[in-house]
């Protein structure tokens, strides 16, 4: 069989769908290496009671016995009101759920690491680089 040579294209602003095909690409080889990841996504939102338009929520992902946070907001006005505290609750019973051993994410320096410190996470590595925004945190909470 002739050797293949594939173009390259840079994209400056790409389709999501893209993402998703590099992500199946991902997990088939993954899944050849080391079997199946049993990757499983999870979202909790929060919307308007009347609009139904999108005011914060939670996005995770449980991967081989542990569960990672990537996304956590509250809209501006709806914060001090227990609502981020309510959803990390939540993430990590469904975590439990899925048998997770360990729970984990990273946050910037302006973000929310005490936020998250009060939840019973520690910072395990920390990325350097210009102030206000770093340095970023990565941190984890075992569920043992």
């Amino acid at each position: 069989m002739p050797k293949i040579s594939p173009v390259l294209d840079v994209k400056q602003d790409p389709d999501t769908g893209i993402q998703d095909r590099l992500l199946s690409l991902l997990r088939q080889s993954t899944a050849e290496a080391v079997g199946l990841p049993n990757n499983r996504d999870f979202a909790i939102t929060l919307s308007h009671p009347r609009t139904g338009d999108l005011m914060g929520g939670l996005w995770g992902q449980s991967r081989w016995n542990i569960f990672f946070v990537d996304i956590l907001s509250v809209a501006g006005d709806l914060r001090g009101q227990g609502l981020g505290s309510q959803l990390m609750e939540m993430a990590e019973a469904e975590a439990r759920n899925r048998q997770c051993s360990l729970m984990w994410l990273d946050t910037y320096a302006f973000q929310a690491r005490p936020f998250y410190e009060r939840h019973g996470f520690e910072v395990f590595a920390q990325f350097d680089g210009a102030p206000p925004i770093y340095p970023q945190y990565f941190m984890k909470k075992s569920l043992d």
